[in-house]
């Protein structure tokens, strides 16, 4: 890491912070009000019919179970990308406590006191606004504060959806192997909790009174919230752009497309894992994307050339300790079966299979390495050292780690265990580094910017050549990490800008330069 300091961090991405936490606070306050406005009358409803409440609060429980990826991930096909999914997201996650509370503080009011209330002549809506409600009201505030706190950890995913937030800096600090962007995001979304969490208590503590005026102080900051999230999240260019965390914040990425094309189309950023669709779903125009993707092919994407050789070359290939090579004797000879074998149009198909016609990584990894002659039955060898093998978040590193698998168990007596969708590369990395894992499939133009970090000149110097990539990076992961590159694949899957193909087609776009050409004259 460089010498950059992190206060040094945060002055010089101020501005950008200050976005993030702006774009947080309004996903948080908005989906809070409308769990509000959902939950408080649901849990009033329910203490009126008690039958209704198990199955109520039970499917409201069932709700809060769904894993925050898979719950953004339903809600893309319902609401596209952007806020609206990650805001209905946040909202099913605030309700359980919201209702349930508000349920239990209502049932909790003593029949004694209702009862007095009822002789006193008051009826069902003055009991329930004037007895039950004040009453409950702590109780009921105590939901909201969980509310709070829940949303705001929540609202770190919304990055995935391009919904903007805390989680930009977080996950592309883990993709970029940088503390400084974890942090950026992580301290902030900390502190927003507790300033939520102390708000919502002083509230609690103010009584009914205040709690009263809150129907006329929550919708004006919302409104002012909801204009701040939407100039922040506008986009000024005519083609509408996505790119992942890592992209963002690499110099084959949007600093360099920068620097050296002087290319700002003020990105969304967004996953991987949606921002093809979104681009054939013509939500985004303009996407980064991986050269060897089956997804380039199933959503007929054009890869615009990089005409100005920003791109490194990323050749893969097995990164592994060198003590853990002298552990395992066999293993090295048998990784390196795979040598030579793939092919960028190759490693394009099996992409397809995966992304495309939705095989899974074991079937497509069997058959290849039966069509290559390469397939041996496992050997099933009991009492044997086990190899764990990782793998990045994506359908290429898990087809990957399956015809390793499978190679090793048909070539050694070795056993192996699987720990697939580590995420990014930091978190990959460090796994080897820690001997949570012992080896996993990396790529030669991500050691060189992400990992070793070496100056503009050698970088420009190394990436002359896919042969001077590989050897630097190999050479240098010895030295510094006693990490040991094993033999390249044979496939070459670099960053790449890409588009819709009839739109490319349509505006004349074949590079990134007509890109920028195109956006200038606009």
């Amino acid at each position: 890491m460089s010498g950059q300091s992190f206060w040094q961090f945060i002055i010089e991405q101020h501005e950008k912070l200050l976005t993030q936490i702006v774009q947080h606070l309004g996903l948080t306050f908005l989906a809070l009000f409308l769990a509000i406005i959902i939950g408080l009358p649901l849990g009033i409803l329910i203490a009126r019919k008690r039958k209704l409440s198990g199955s109520v609060l039970g499917l409201a429980g069932i709700l809060q179970t769904i894993p925050s990826i898979a719950l953004l991930g339903f809600m893309i096909p319902a609401f596209g990308i952007g806020a609206t999914p990650a805001i209905v997201a946040l909202l099913i996650y605030a309700l359980l406590p919201i209702i349930r509370n508000t349920y239990t503080g209502i049932t909790e009011v003593s029949p004694t006191v209702a009862e007095a209330a009822k002789a006193m002549g008051m009826n069902r809506k003055q009991l329930l606004l004037k007895v039950e409600l004040p009453l409950a009201m702590p109780v009921i505030i105590a939901g909201i504060r969980t509310a709070a706190v829940i949303n705001v950890g929540v609202a770190t995913l919304a990055s995935f959806v391009a919904a903007g937030g805390l989680g930009e800096f977080i996950f592309g600090g883990i993709s970029l192997n940088n503390t400084h962007m974890i942090l950026a995001g992580a301290i902030p979304a900390a502190l927003l909790a507790v300033f939520l969490d102390q708000t919502i208590a002083v509230l609690q503590k103010s009584g009914y009174r205040l709690v009263k005026k809150l129907p006329y102080i929550i919708p004006g900051v919302l409104i002012i919230m909801g204009i701040v999230y939407l100039v922040t999240s506008v986009s000024d260019t005519k083609l509408k752009a996505g790119f992942t965390p890592e992209f963002m914040g690499r110099q084959d990425g949007d600093l360099g497309l920068r620097s050296v094309y002087g290319l700002n189309v003020h990105p969304l950023v967004v996953s991987d894992a949606i921002m093809y669709k979104a681009a054939y779903e013509k939500e985004l125009d303009l996407i980064s994307g991986y050269s060897t993707d089956g997804r380039i092919k199933a959503f007929d994407l054009y890869v615009l050339e990089d005409d100005k050789k920003i791109f490194p070359p990323y050749f893969a290939a097995p990164v592994i300790k060198t003590k853990t090579l002298e552990k395992f004797p066999d293993l090295e000879k048998t990784l390196n079966l795979l040598s030579g074998k793939l092919n960028d149009s190759i490693m394009t198909d099996l992409n397809y299979q995966s992304d495309y016609l939705k095989q899974t990584p074991e079937k497509i990894a069997r058959d290849f390495l039966i069509k290559t002659n390469l397939y041996k039955v496992p050997r099933q060898g009991k009492n044997s050292p086990t190899i764990k093998i990782g793998s990045k978040i994506f359908g290429e590193q898990y087809i990957l780690t399956e015809m390793y698998k499978i190679l090793i168990e048909g070539y050694t007596d070795y056993k192996v265990e699987t720990k697939t969708g580590l995420g990014g590369t930091k978190i990959c990395f460090d796994a080897l580094m820690n001997d949570a894992i012992d080896f996993y499939p990396e790529y030669t133009g991500t050691g060189l910017l992400v990992l070793l970090r070496p100056s503009a000149k050698t970088v420009e110097e190394v990436s002359k050549s896919p042969g001077k990539t590989f050897d630097y990076v190999n050479l240098e992961f010895q030295k510094q990490y006693g990490i040991k590159w094993l033999n390249p694949l044979g496939f070459n899957n670099a960053y790449a800008l890409m588009m819709r193909r009839e739109q490319a087609r349509e505006l004349k776009i074949t590079n990134i330069s007509d890109l920028k050409n195109y956006l200038d004259s606009k």
